[in-house]
This record gives C-alpha cells, sequence and structure tokens, in this order.
C-alpha cells in the first residue's frame, strides 16, 4: 500500500519547519534539536518529500527547505534508510522533477538520491531532469567517469550529444551545458566522441537562442585549451564565427566569444592562425572596449557634480570580511592581489561593474595579443587610434585612451615615435570634463611613465607630474583614486628626479590629507610611501620634514589601537622613518612605544586564546554551525561568501566543533567552487584549504567532491589572480593529506599551478602546498614530466625554504637529473633563462653547464621554452 502521512504528525512537521524560518536563536536551538530527535525514525523522511512534492498547498520557500533537510539526511544517513523509505524517495523525486515551479524544480533536482534517471516526455519533465542533470554533472563529473559506478558517462555523452538537437533551446542548452562539464578534465567518454561533439557543436553556430550560442562559445574555448589539435582543421571557420559572436547583440555570449582571444593568445598556433585575421579583430575588440549605455548610468559618468565632499559609503569600503580571503599573499613584484590586471584602471572602485565583463575581457584581449604580434598589431590598429583619440564624443573618446593603455606593454617600441604627440594629448586629457575621460587619462599615462622618466625632465615629466598633481586634488573621487595611483608609479619610475620638486609634491599630499574621504586616504598613504622609498634620504631636510610629519602623527593619534587602518598607515611610516633616517628621531619615541603596546596587547590576547579560547566557549554555546549551515545555501552570493569566510575562521580557531559538520559542509563547498560568482568561489575554495589541514587523511571521502572544480578553476582562461593562487593552495593542500588520491591528475593541473604560485613570497601557505605537490611527484612522477621546467621556476622562486622542505626539492631535481642521464639534463636546461640556472645551482647543486647537444631525449620534446 502507497504511504500516507498521517495529519497529525504532517502538521508537527510543517510547524517545524515554519519555526526553522524563525531570527530567534532558542528557537532555532529547539528546532535543531527537534530534528536530530525526528531523524532517529525513518518515515520522518517519508513527510519531508511528501511536503516538498505533493504538499501544493503550502507555500514554496516551507517546500522547498523540507527538501533542503531532506537532502542533507540523504547525504548522510541514505545508506541507513530502509528500502521502502529509499524507494518512495526516489520514486517522488522522479514523478515530480518536473513541477510547475522552478524553486521545486531546482530542489528536486538536487535532492536526487542516485544515478537511476528516466527520460520523461513531457517538456516539463525533460526540463527538470535536465536540470537536475546539470547539477549532478557539476558537482560529480569525476564520480561519473569512475569505474565505482561502471562509468555512466559512457552512456550519457551520447544521449547528451542526442538532445543537441532537441526542439526546445532549453533543452538544447542544457545538453551542451553537461557536456562542457567534462571537456577541462578530458573524461575518457567525451575525448571517445570528440568529433561528434565537435561536429554537433558546429551545428548550433547559427542557433536562435542565446544560451545555446553562449554555450557553444564556452565549448570553443575549453576546447582549444585541452583538443586544439581537433579544432585546428576548422579554425578559419572557428575564428570567422567567433569574430560574429563577439559581435553578438547578448553581451553574455560576446563575453563568451571574447574569451576565445584570450585562450588563443596562450597558444603556440595563435600568430599563425591569427595573421590574417587582425584586420577584422582589431576593431571588433576596440569597439567592445567602450562603456555600453548601462555602464554609464550605474557609473553616473554623466554626471558633473563633484562628490569629494561626500562621506565614503560601506559599499565603497567594505568590511574585510565580507571580502575575498586571499591568504594574503605577497607577490615579489608588488602588493598585488589585483594589481598588475589590464582592467584596474576604471572599475575597480565601482562595485556594479567590478565583475568580468565585455570591456575588460576586450582590453585584456587586446593586451595579450599585443604581446604576441608586438608592432605587427600597429598598422590594424593606429588608422583606428587617432580617430579616438580626437573624436568628440566622450565615450569613444575615452575607449582610446584605454586601448593606448592596453597596447602600451606589447608594443611601446613601435609606439616611441608617437609618443612625442600623443603624451601632451593624454596630459591635456587630464583637464578633460568628463571626470571617466580623467581617470582612465592617469591610467594610461601610468603606463607609458617608464618612457616619460626617459625624456629629458622638462619636456614631458614635468607638466605630467604638474597635472597629475592637480588631478590628487580632482573634485571627483575615482579622478583623484585613479591619479593617486598613477602617480605613485610615475615615483617608482622617475626616483630621484623628482627631488627638485619635493615641496611642491608635499604640498600637494598633505592638501589632500584634509579633502580625502576614507578609501581614498588608504590610497594616500600608500604614495607616500612610495614617495618616501623612491627620494630616500633626499626627503630628510626641516621643510620637507615639516611638511609631511604633522598630518602623518595627527592620523597615528586619531586611529585607535583597533582601527585596520593602522596597517596602512604603519607601513607608511616605515617607508618615511628608513627615508627620513635621523630626522623621523622626534618621532620616534611616541611611534615606538605605541608598537611595543600594540604587540603586547595582541601577545596577551594570544595567549589568553591559547589557554582559554574565546571563540571555543562562545561556539560551543551557541547553535553557530546551524545558522552556518543555513547561511552557506543562502540565494544571496554576499551571504554565502561571507559564511565561507567564517567558516573558514572557525576550522582554524576550534575544529572540533566544525569536524561533526564536515559531512554536510563539503558538498555545499563544492557547489559553490562556481567561479561565475569569483568571491563566493575564492572563499569557499581558501576555506576547503584550511579544512584540508585539519582533517588530514580523513579529507579522503570528499576528493572527488572538490578536486574536479579546483582542476577546473586553475584551467580557467582569464582567472583572477587571487582566485588562482588560492585553486593551487588548495590542491597542494588537498595532495598532502590525500596524495594518493590527487596525484593521478598531476599533469592536468601542474603547469598553471606552477605558474600561479611563482610569485608569492614564502610563507606557511605556499610552505604547505608546495609540500603536496613534492608528494604528489612522489606518487606520479609521470605526471610532472611535461612540465617539469615549469616545476624548477617554482621551485626557484624560493627565498628560504625550511630545511625538510628543501631537502624534498632537491632529492626531486636531482632525481629527475639522474634519472635522464647527465647530457639530456644539460640540453634541458638549456632552456633555462640565466638567472634561473645560477638559481637553481647555487640552491641545490644541480649543475647545469650550458653547450650545445645534438641528442635529444624524449623528456625534453616535451619541454616547452619559458619566457622571462
Amino acid at each position: 500500500m502507497e504511504w500516507q502521512p498521517d495529519e497529525q504528525g504532517l502538521q508537527q512537521v510543517l510547524q517545524l519547519l515554519k519555526d526553522s524560518q524563525s531570527p530567534d536563536t532558542a528557537t532555532q536551538r529547539a528546532v535543531q534539536e527537534k530534528l536530530e530527535q525526528l531523524n532517529q525514525f525513518p518515515d520522518f523522511n517519508n513527510y519531508l518529500i511528501f511536503i516538498l512534492t505533493s504538499l501544493k498547498s503550502e507555500d514554496e520557500p516551507t517546500r522547498s527547505l523540507s527538501g533542503l533537510i531532506l537532502k542533507n539526511n540523504v547525504k548522510a544517513h541514505y545508506q541507513n534508510f530502509p528500502p521502502a523509505v529509499a524507494d518512495f524517495i526516489k520514486r517522488e523525486c522522479l514523478n515530480n522533477i518536473g513541477d510547475p515551479s522552478p524553486l521545486i524544480r531546482a530542489t528536486i533536482g538536487q535532492s536526487e538520491p542516485g544515478f537511476e534517471w528516466v527520460w520523461p516526455g513531457p517538456f516539463a519533465c525533460v526540463q527538470g531532469s535536465f536540470g537536475a542533470l546539470q547539477k549532478i554533472c557539476e558537482d560529480s563529473s569525476e564520480l561519473l567517469d569512475s569505474d565505482a559506478l561502471n562509468r555512466p558517462l559512457n552512456i550519457m555523452i551520447p544521449k547528451f550529444l542526442q538532445f543537441f538537437k532537441h526542439c526546445s533551446p532549453k533543452i538544447r542548452s542544457h545538453a551542451i551545458a553537461c557536456v562542457n562539464q567534462f571537456i577541462i578534465g578530458r573524461a575518457q567518454a567525451l575525448m571517445d566522441n570528440i568529433d561528434t561533439f565537435i561536429e554537433s557543436l558546429f551545428a548550433l553556430a547559427g542557433d536562435e537562442d542565446c544560451e545555446v550560442r553562449k554555450n557553444v562559445c564556452r565549448a570553443l574555448v575549453m576546447l582549444l585549451e585541452v583538443r586544439i589539435d581537433r579544432l585546428i582543421p576548422h579554425m578559419h571557420s572557428i575564428i570567422q564565427y567567433m569574430l560574429q559572436r563577439t559581435q553578438d547583440a547578448d553581451e553574455n555570449v560576446a563575453l563568451e566569444a571574447c574569451e576565445f582571444w584570450l585562450t588563443l593568445a596562450e597558444q603556440p598556433i595563435c600568430k599563425e592562425a591569427l595573421s590574417g585575421h587582425l584586420v577584422q579583430l582589431i576593431p571588433i575588440l576596440v569597439n567592445g572596449m567602450k562603456y555600453s549605455e548601462i555602464d554609464i548610468i550605474l557609473l553616473k559618468g554623466d554626471v558633473e557634480e563633484e562628490d569629494d565632499n561626500v562621506p565614503d559609503s560601506e559599499q565603497d569600503i567594505k568590511p574585510r570580511f565580507h571580502k575575498s580571503r586571499t591568504v594574503t599573499l605577497q607577490h615579489e613584484g608588488g602588493e598585488g592581489e589585483e594589481g598588475e590586471d589590464i582592467d584596474d584602471d576604471e572599475d575597480d572602485d565601482d562595485d556594479t561593474l567590478s565583475d568580468w565583463n565585455l570591456r575588460k575581457c576586450s582590453a585584456a584581449a587586446l593586451d595579450v595579443l599585443a604581446n604576441v604580434f608586438r608592432d605587427d598589431l600597429l598598422p590594424h590598429l593606429l588608422p583606428l587610434l587617432k580617430g579616438l583619440l580626437f573624436h568628440p564624443d566622450w565615450v569613444i573618446k575615452e575607449s582610446g585612451i584605454l586601448v593606448l593603455g592596453a597596447i602600451a606593454e606589447g608594443c611601446m617600441q613601435g609606439m616611441v615615435q608617437y609618443l612625442p604627440e600623443l603624451i601632451p594629448h593624454l596630459i591635456q586629457c587630464l583637464c578633460d570634463k568628463k571626470a571617466l575621460v580623467r581617470s582612465i587619462a592617469c591610467w594610461t599615462l601610468s603606463r607609458y611613465a617608464h618612457w616619460v622618466v626617459s625624456q629629458p625632465p622638462d619636456a614631458h615629466l614635468k607638466p605630467l607630474m604638474t597635472e597629475l598633481l592637480k588631478r590628487i586634488l580632482d573634485g571627483n573621487k575615482r579622478v583623484q583614486e585613479a591619479a593617486c595611483s598613477a602617480f605613485a608609479t610615475l615615483e617608482e619610475e622617475a626616483c630621484t628626479e623628482l627631488v627638485p620638486y619635493l615641496s611642491f609634491i608635499l604640498d600637494t599630499l598633505v592638501f589632500a590629507f584634509g579633502k580625502y574621504q576614507h578609501k581614498n586616504l588608504l590610497i594616500l598613504y600608500d604614495a607616500i610611501g612610495t614617495l618616501a622609498d623612491s627620494v630616500g634620504h633626499h626627503l630628510n631636510q626641516p621643510e620637507y620634514i615639516q611638511k609631511l610629519m604633522p598630518p602623518l602623527i595627527q592620523k597615528w593619534n586619531e586611529l585607535k589601537d583597533e582601527d585596520k587602518d593602522l596597517f596602512p598607515l604603519l607601513e607608511c611610516l616605515s617607508s618615511v622613518a628608513t627615508a627620513l633616517q635621523s630626522g623621523f628621531l622626534p618621532y620616534c619615541e611616541p611611534v615606538y612605544q605605541r608598537c611595543v603596546t600594540l604587540n603586547t596587547h595582541l601577545l596577551t590576547l594570544f595567549y589568553m586564546n591559547i589557554s582559554a579560547p574565546h571563540v571555543d566557549q562562545l561556539v560551543a554555546r551557541s547553535n553557530i554551525m546551524t545558522l552556518l549551515f543555513q547561511c552557506m545555501q543562502d540565494t544571496m552570493p554576499e551571504v554565502r561568501q561571507s559564511s565561507f569566510a567564517l567558516l573558514g575562521d572557525l576550522t582554524k580557531a576550534c575544529f572540533p566543533h566544525v569536524k561533526p559538520c564536515i559531512a554536510e559542509f563539503m558538498p555545499i563547498l563544492g557547489t559553490n567552487l562556481n567561479p561565475e560568482f569569483i568571491s563566493v568561489c575564492n572563499n569557499a575554495t581558501w576555506a576547503i584549504g584550511e579544512i584540508c589541514m585539519q582533517m588530514g587523511v580523513e579529507m579522503q571521502p570528499y576528493v572527488a567532491l572538490v578536486l574536479p572544480h579546483l582542476v577546473e578553476i586553475i584551467n580557467r582562461p582569464n582567472t583572477p589572480k587571487t582566485l588562482l593562487e588560492n585553486t593551487a593552495i588548495t590542491i597542494g593542500r588537498l595532495g598532502y593529506v590525500c596524495p594518493q588520491e590527487v596525484a593521478p591528475m598531476l599533469q592536468q593541473f601542474i603547469r598553471p599551478w606552477c605558474t600561479s604560485l611563482r610569485n608569492i613570497r614564502d610563507n606557511e601557505e605556499k610552505d604547505s602546498a608546495f609540500r603536496g605537490i613534492c608528494v604528489m611527484i612522489g606518487v606520479n612522477p609521470g605526471g610532472v614530466v611535461q612540465d617539469f621546467i615549469f616545476f624548477c621556476d617554482a621551485v626557484a622562486s624560493w627565498v628560504n625554504p625550511k630545511d625538510d622542505l628543501r631537502d624534498m626539492f632537491y632529492k626531486i631535481l636531482h632525481g629527475f637529473k639522474d634519472q635522464v642521464g647527465e647530457e639530456n639534463w644539460q640540453q634541458f636546461s638549456e632552456q633555462f633563462p640565466p638567472i634561473l640556472k645560477e638559481r637553481l645551482s647555487a640552491c641545490y647543486g644541480v649543475l647545469l653547464v650550458c653547450r650545445i647537444i645534438d641528442s635529444c631525449c624524449l623528456c625534453c620534446l616535451y619541454l616547452p621554452t619559458v619566457n622571462y
């Protein structure tokens, strides 16, 4: 007989679900206790699936919450369900996967406990099925290609390909998205059907649906990276298609297509493949670099009101908790979290455009192509540039200035002859009535600062410095920020060339202290510290000290000990103290004493926490884990982002309270390894890395949940640098605790792993990640062979590794050298830049003799030359 709920029991469960939505802590705790009691009764899960699928009179949030609780019960206890309960849940899921409600369909899609699905006929059912399948493919891509389940992907891939021809664009889009999940991981079932897949994509090239076109573009971009051999015969047609799609009326489609040029630029065939298409491509990229109408509205770029008297809002200065956790990785080249990217200029201070968009992607593509084609790009660009830079429409003029900045690195040699005319024009643009033009001019001029400084000072340096200082005092906060950053770059390039102008410079910077709001004040500290680093002891003059120190000390005295703004101010004061030398003596005592007091206070708190951890006590007395579990599944990305940051912090501070929840938390973390939401993905990645270090070998059951996503992220084109670094560290940590499970995939991530971490300064996170990679190489040495030169380069990035880590590097380097033989090693090492040779020789005793050898080893055939 079909199971039916008891009416009284049903009402009790419904009331419990409604109580669980209460913000009251005591109520939440009572609900959690009641849930734990009810989980002792197997048919409780029948009530949950009944409410989700059959009780359509209830509101959707309550039904969905019932499904989420069921999903967690399934994941934690499914193996203990009586067969009748398991069958009932499966049957109800499948019968209702086409529910009219999108929310309920999505919830059911996440609740499916097994892989035994059917292909129902009605459209809603098919769409619901594909929604569930897409989630399964995203979350379990490696598992679907495993022997543990008899490789269901062998059946699924051909089935997905059939649905590429479905009459519904929604179904076609779902089918492509499902297959796309297996490209980066090179799933064997997909590789066996690769030609059919590519042919099917080509057949959809002219599809009228924008989601279909977007997924087709995404597939081709990934295939370009992993199976370029299959695309080369069709490359001309693919390029023509991508040229059309980069101009697609749907910006999401255009953005996916624009990624193609970034990925192609990294391939050896780029120059040959694109040379004949630059005449079409360059104007398209340039056109994509304009602000759209919606951009301008969001940026308020057409409003001429000054805003420097408007206090910064909380959105301007977000609490640190809401920012992406980047484990504070420091780079050799500077402070970079996002500092060297092409798009730093215009969008970083505006939340509305902080995500990756067509403008940024077009600018980045032009930047990388300029580095590929160098001056060969200019014949296609120069005819456009003049019309852009002097155009009466400020939007077009602004895009031209961005173009000029984008090509600065790659085309510098060819641009030199035009700079005597262009630099004065850009300096004039610093006075443009449009704030967005003034701000982009600041950034572009900073890209040519090296050339400016190489000319006689009166020619360009003095007028540039004069106008930048005016912009530092601009009435628009966006321009203030751009000017301050550009001036810091100019300071680094000019160094002591600025000494004759120090009085003027200090007058401006000091005046800015009284003008700037909170956010730009932090940038001002950096500009002052950079000035001190650049001019050094020349700052040690009574006149300069009298100008500079009073406002700095005033800020120092105003800030409370717990104010996080003390950190940038301390960094600034450190540079100033070094430059002033004896001139800083009058200020030494109060600054020194406060630093000692701060350190004493922090150490006291630290040792108090060790002896009686306050966080541990607070967590033990609260239902924070239940609340965290709910917040981690919130529909708002900002809530999930903060939840994962808190999870990482709690993992470090009081893991015994976190550990019992790991089985429930890990699937959620895996689901959120989605780079479409950069900050959410970043924090989830960081939290997984911290959990790895606490769990150790007990992470084994969760490797398959997260590793495929991490590998996909680290191989994804245009992944932000901070996410790449966190992903590399987490992969390394995962491999450190579970090397047998992670090492088989070493070849799929070793190259981007090495390039992501080569510029990180020595620290504990880097240490744990490199230990993991060394252990994995020990398990699977063949996985590093093709990219061993990148590993050598990454090893050389260490300044002072711990002795046992240095020994691990030594054994790997000498092991490979001994394996391939002296002559082959010498031939291989000839690809190394001199600095790398010297460092490996000095630190690890690997003798690298430079001489021509005619013989070649199999290993060396796979080792590409690294450009430094």
